[in-house]
């Protein structure tokens, strides 16, 4: 295996840990609720609690992983988040809850704007698309493996338990990652002179204006387009990493042992849409070029997942809107990697600043609809505000006009 191979495997493997640590929360959700004694609506603020942390403090931790390298900042924020994964499961109340999720979102905000500064200096640029497919595919994997990991040990060691184990496997990585991993590809020692000139040759990592402050960058016509769709995509996509186990249960009837069975559904064949969304967009890169091969993919895959969604909102079968939803998931997720390798075609040596930007801006999006998923849910029925989401995404798909990926800021 190629030596950049291997790096991707190892953040894939950390970005399996970081939606197991995430959607072990929501999957606990009808437990956690019950035993604390909490609203929806008190239940919406602490799932937003964890997004607007994560919104905050991710250009602040891509800012620094462009400056003092990846590999030092995931060394931190793992320790962090694994830290309050295992406080997680120490939480005794709402109060307690709110802090404890928004420290842990601090530590997660870091995780994907310094996965994209690693691939960037680890891979050409024509396989970004690809590589970030990986890397979002692995983030689905981990999702869906939550509630068949998940359940079974809360239901015989209480909800606390999973969380403590889930803090114990993100410093194993950590430790793994310290000991191992090279910041750039000419300090690794076991990597062949082809691969190492193939790397440098066709990464493309220009520094396009390294000095330009955060709130310059922002005002690119381009990046706010790109932060426009990303924020219809995260509100879409969030319903299913926060919402969802509550949806189910409460909004369809779903029982718990029928969601540790149907509630990986949509993140497993999001991890497709996901891996089919980088390596499609690459093919499409190379047909033609950057600007309409890196939209295709996302225009077709959030225009369809609109549809799925608002028709799975409007029907009454379960079994019909668990497909829908599914697919909604495949096909909106399609543009996450692709979302991704044009933060890191525009954005160059700074990919953690651009990337940290798009985030922060779907991050916050869908803060507010988490938010106000209780109490949409509470006032006019679990549907209602699903029916909006699928809204929201489609605009997304037609943001995918105006976003071009061969603009270099």
């Amino acid at each position: 295996m190629k030596k950049r191979h291997q790096v991707l495997l190892v953040l894939a493997i950390l970005s399996v840990i970081t939606f197991l640590d995430r959607i072990a929360f929501s999957t606990a959700g009808e437990r956690i609720t019950k035993e604390l004694g909490l609203t929806a609506v008190q239940w919406g603020w602490i799932l937003g609690s964890f997004t607007l942390a994560y919104a905050l403090f991710e250009i602040p931790t891509g800012l620094l992983g462009d400056r003092i390298g990846a590999k030092s900042v995931l060394i931190r924020v793992v320790l962090w988040w694994s830290f309050f994964t295992i406080l997680t499961g120490f939480s005794t109340g709402f109060a307690m809850l709110l802090v404890v999720r928004f420290l842990f979102g601090i530590g997660e905000a870091g995780a994907y704007p310094n996965i994209a500064i690693a691939l960037a200096k680890w891979f050409p640029a024509n396989e970004r698309g690809q590589a970030q497919a990986i890397i979002w595919g692995a983030s689905r994997l981990g999702a869906g493996l939550t509630p068949l990991v998940v359940i079974p040990i809360q239901q015989h060691y209480g909800w606390e338990a999973s969380f403590y184990v889930l803090g114990f496997v993100g410093v194993i990585w950590v430790i793994f990652w310290q000991f191992w991993h090279k910041e750039e590809p000419t300090d690794a020692k076991d990597i062949s002179a082809d691969e190492l000139k193939e790397i440098l040759a066709k990464r493309q990592l220009d520094n396009h204006g390294a000095k330009t402050s955060i709130f310059k960058l922002l005002q690119n016509k381009n990046l706010g387009y790109l932060m426009a769709m990303y924020a219809c995509y995260a509100t879409g996509v969030y319903f299913f990493q926060t919402w969802l186990p509550k949806y189910l249960q409460q909004g369809r009837g779903v029982s718990e042992n029928e969601l540790k069975l149907i509630g990986s559904a949509p993140f497993l064949l999001a991890a497709l849409g996901c891996f089919l969304g980088g390596f499609l967009s690459d093919i499409a890169v190379k047909k033609y070029g950057k600007k309409w091969g890196r939209r295709i993919v996302p225009i077709v895959g959030l225009g369809i997942s609109g549809i799925c969604l608002i028709i799975s909102a409007l029907t009454i079968n379960n079994t019909v809107a668990i497909i829908l939803l599914s697919l909604g998931m495949a096909f909106m997720d399609v543009t996450a990697p692709v979302a991704w390798a044009v933060s890191m075609d525009i954005g160059g040596t700074r990919s953690g600043s651009i990337s940290g930007a798009m985030n922060s801006a779907g991050l916050l999006a869908a803060y507010f609809s988490t938010v106000s998923f209780g109490y949409l849910a509470t006032n006019f029925g679990y549907n209602f505000p699903v029916l909006l989401l699928g809204i929201i995404v489609m605009i997304g798909a037609f943001l995918w006009l105006k976003i071009n990926a061969e603009e270099t800021i």
